[in-house]
């Protein structure tokens, strides 16, 4: 537990289990909630939305296929998988820029989530 937010147990009396207060400030806020809207603390609590893609896989295809950009079809990047093929991965630079942004966790797919590890 992150030191901005304090968890609310439920003790029976009327109290919301999806509501959580503020470590700064005190204000009772959703736990789903990504920061809080007094004080604008972030909320630890709250997962971050990720991809239902695979990073591992995504590696994979841009390391052994990424000349032709299969990793990006995996992805949901068709128009840029396509213009990888046109360019054989931008003669391997394209391909190879793509290989280093995935293992660094940079890369995302077509909704702009980070791939899941």
């Amino acid at each position: 537990m992150s030191s901005s937010t304090v968890s609310v147990p439920n003790s029976g009396m009327g109290a919301n289990p999806s509501m959580i207060f503020c470590g700064t400030c005190g204000h009772q806020i959703a736990s789903t909630a990504p920061s809080c809207p007094k004080c604008g603390a972030p909320n630890a609590l709250a997962a971050a939305p990720v991809s239902e893609k695979s990073m591992v896989a995504a590696a994979l295809l841009c390391f052994f296929l990424g000349t032709f950009g299969i990793h990006r079809f995996y992805t949901g990047k068709i128009g840029t998988g396509i213009l990888m093929i046109l360019t054989l991965g931008g003669l391997g630079i394209w391909s190879l820029i793509d290989l280093i942004m995935i293992i660094v966790g940079s890369y995302k797919d077509k909704q702009g989530l980070p791939l899941r590890r």
